[in-house]
């Protein structure tokens, strides 16, 4: 009888333990799935002109300053997100997909914009 009981118990354990797989992989897959929501899906093509995210500009953050350095041109796309782009200063060199967006044209880019303010007079 002892036997038996034992045999119950391991068999239990074996359930919570594939209950507990299971209950694993359904959060990952959530997760994985709320992850992916956020990521935007871009299409690139030879030809486009694309701005680059300035990475090094969170060591010294400003509050109106742009994070994106522009205009480049893409030259080639790489199977799996691997962009090269190119521009008259910096000749081609490659990136990430996900470190570029498209330029919509009009869009300012390095562009500064100066205002002076005049002290209120206390009349």
């Amino acid at each position: 009888m002892a036997g038996e009981k034992r045999l119950l118990q391991l068999n239990e354990l074996e359930e919570i333990r594939l209950d507990a797989y299971e209950s694993s992989r359904l959060y990952k897959e959530k997760t994985k799935r709320w992850h992916d929501k956020g990521i935007l899906r871009r299409e690139f093509k030879k030809g486009d002109l694309v701005l680059l995210f300035n990475s090094r500009l969170k060591l010294f953050p400003r509050k109106v300053r742009s994070r994106w350095l522009g205009l480049f041109r893409i030259s080639k796309v790489f199977p799996y997100g691997s962009i090269e782009l190119w521009n008259k200063q910096n000749g081609t060199f490659k990136v990430n997909g996900q470190r570029v967006k498209h330029y919509r044209v009009g869009d300012l880019i390095n562009e500064s914009v100066d205002i002076t303010l005049s002290n209120p007079s206390s009349e």
